[in-house]
């Protein structure tokens, strides 16, 4: 019973463009007055960026979240932990040095379309700069004893991107003339500023891995056979020439119109698919941690996926759509109720009794989670008593329940209303994709378990079935109807921490033992602690200060997703065991690089390490 109560105030309304999008039925429940339902307000309205940030450090943040899939493929992955097989290496060198000389030909043809001397200063500057990478990557040709010559064809990754880039360059853009066409000198810019858009996320990217990688190296004992690359990438140099791709971009789109600049915000993201596309398609041929389930095989495996609802999933908690529901439905205090109907609240009261049960819920849960907490910090994990301290946070958790059934606030939900509500709940960005992803793969012979304190499975169910996810097992309380009105109490199956692991255990008894089960549990709250330990992969979507507090205090590690698969890669190439085993202590934490949190695109990253390719940008 996470819900609302983590508010300090009295229940308000949802946001109304969150309401609007909820609840679409023009009577709910019997509601006196039609309710006029207006648009939700467009993306570019709720995400307006300051317009002082140049353009180019507008896509970065647009399109940043993206460049971590690059992070997780198995090349970059292998390269960080330092045993990536010299012949990876060597072919990817190769590769880049075909890109690279696109790159500066690319550049070329961009100092000849800029009019501005300063411009062209600044073009040639970094044209010079790719022919000194150029040179070190011959370096690293020499040291490793590699032939080019022989390192096999030009992958079509690498073609796509150098094809992309230098059509570009010469004009080949939608709406562009050609080179030789361009009568005057802005339309020339013009180009000037289409090419540099399709370069500078790929130098804003590699700047980007290589302050992630160096931010790694000081974990290893000994050198690191990759720590020149890594180095070259991180250095002031690098980093300084990346601002500069970034800075000329911003000039030479200065008198651009608005339809001009979203060809270039369209370049922009084309070229940062197609750098990860570069990244993905290098080929591994060791064993690697990711994919998941690399070695996975269908007839002796089963991935045995597991995810938490409430803001893992979603982006509002399911109580307070459901309060929601009940607030906006429910008659005023001035309006008689019908005799064939179960007798609610006003609205006016329902409001102020989820207030009052939001404010005891808050202090009280602060309470308990102090009362639970060793007076020191443990030296070691001991997940038995994690889990008796748990106990008691379920007791509360049930007693809170039990209050909210017998204060009758929700009496009288219309169950087409819920249903409609789920079906408009609105999902973290990806969530649904994911788990279509992982479902209809029947290679992956997967079951997928949602378990959530939910008070009404009836939600979560047409929340999913928006997406055709019919396939998804829902464990969680239900409401109980009578002809189709909630009667206010509700079956209790998925109250506490205590009832979750216990779901877990039986879902994973039940299994057949024919197969091989990998484990992953997906969850954000103190509620979800015990399962993420019990899987063999905990994944943490979120930042519950309630979660972190308590399992740090029973001696949980968390360590961010990327170093700990480098770290896991590094083992696995050390000959150690590179299967995962749950109850060890340690939980894989979310999205953070540079110290930006990407909770939201927490499924794109998973589907990735699951089975190795994102699905469609």
């Amino acid at each position: 019973m996470r819900f609302l109560f983590s508010l300090k105030t009295p229940i308000k309304p949802l946001p109304h463009y969150l309401s609007t999008r909820l609840l679409s039925s023009s009577r709910l429940n019997n509601s006196p007055t039609s309710m006029a339902i207006p648009p939700p307000p467009s993306a570019k309205s709720v995400a307006a960026v300051d317009s002082e940030v140049g353009l180019a450090k507008r896509f970065w943040i647009k399109f940043r979240r993206e460049s971590v899939l690059a992070l997780y493929t198995p090349f970059v992955l292998c390269l960080a932990s330092g045993n990536l097989r010299v012949e990876t290496f060597r072919h990817y060198i190769a590769q880049d040095v075909y890109f690279l000389r696109a790159f500066a030909q690319a550049y070329e043809l961009a100092e000849e379309c800029a009019d501005d001397d300063d411009a062209k200063i600044s073009i040639s500057e970094l044209r010079k700069a790719v022919l000194e990478e150029l040179k070190m990557h011959n370096s690293f040709v020499q040291e490793w004893g590699s032939d080019l010559a022989k390192e096999g064809s030009v992958n079509s990754a690498t073609v796509k991107y150098t094809d992309f880039l230098l059509a570009t360059a010469s004009g080949k853009v939608e709406g562009v003339k050609g080179p030789g066409k361009l009568a005057t000198p802005f339309e020339k810019t013009k180009v000037a500023a289409y090419t540099l858009g399709a370069m500078t996320p790929c130098m804003r990217l590699y700047a980007s891995l290589g302050k992630e990688l160096v931010a790694l190296l000081d974990l290893h004992e000994g050198s690191h056979p990759y720590r020149k690359w890594i180095e070259n990438y991180s250095s002031e140099g690098f980093q300084a020439s990346a601002v500069q791709t970034e800075d000329l971009l911003d000039k030479l789109s200065v008198s651009l119109t608005g339809e001009e600049l979203h060809i270039i915000e369209k370049l922009y993201h084309q070229a940062m698919k197609l750098e990860i596309d570069f990244f993905s398609a290098q080929p591994v041929v060791q064993p690697t941690v990711v994919p998941l389930t690399k070695e996975h095989n269908p007839a002796e495996d089963r991935l045995m996926l597991f995810s938490d609802f409430d803001l893992t999933c979603t982006v509002v908690d399911s109580s307070a759509i459901l309060a929601e529901i009940a607030i906006v439905t429910a008659p005023k205090s001035d309006q008689s109720q019908p005799e064939n109907q179960l007798p609610r609240m006003s609205s006016a009261d329902l409001r102020n009794t989820w207030g009052l049960l939001s404010r005891q819920y808050t202090e009280e849960f602060e309470q308990c989670i102090e009362s639970i907490m060793p007076p020191e910090k443990v030296d070691k994990f001991k997940y038995e008593d994690l889990r008796k301290a748990l106990e008691q946070l379920s007791d509360f958790e049930k007693r809170a329940n039990d209050r909210v059934i017998e204060s009758g606030v929700l009496k009288g939900l219309n169950h087409e209303d819920i249903k409609r509500a789920g079906e408009r709940l609105i999902l973290q960005d990806g969530c649904t994709t994911f788990f279509q992803k992982v479902v209809k793969n029947v290679n992956l012979n997967a079951k997928v378990h949602v378990l959530s304190y939910c008070w009404c499975g009836d939600l979560i169910r047409s929340a999913f079935s928006s997406g055709d996810l019919l396939e998804l097992n829902i464990h969680s309380n239900e409401f109980t109807f009578i002809e189709s009105i909630s009667t206010g109490e509700i079956d209790k199956k998925v109250e506490s921490p205590i009832d979750k692991v216990q779901a877990f255990k039986n879902i994973l008894n039940n299994c057949s033992n024919d197969r091989r089960n990998l484990t992953v549990y997906i969850g954000d709250s103190i509620g979800d602690l015990l399962c993420l330990l019990e899987a063999d992969i905990g994944i943490v979507i979120g930042s519950s200060s309630s979660l972190r507090r308590v399992a740090s205090q029973f001696g949980v590690s968390f360590v961010p997703l990327f170093p700990g698969l480098v770290k896991k890669q590094k083992e696995c190439g050390e000959g150690e065991s590179s299967s995962w085993k749950g109850l060890s202590g340690i939980l894989y934490t979310g999205l953070i690089i540079q110290d930006v949190i990407l909770f939201s695109f927490g499924f794109l990253v998973l589907s990735l390490i699951l089975t190795s390719r994102p699905y469609s940008l």
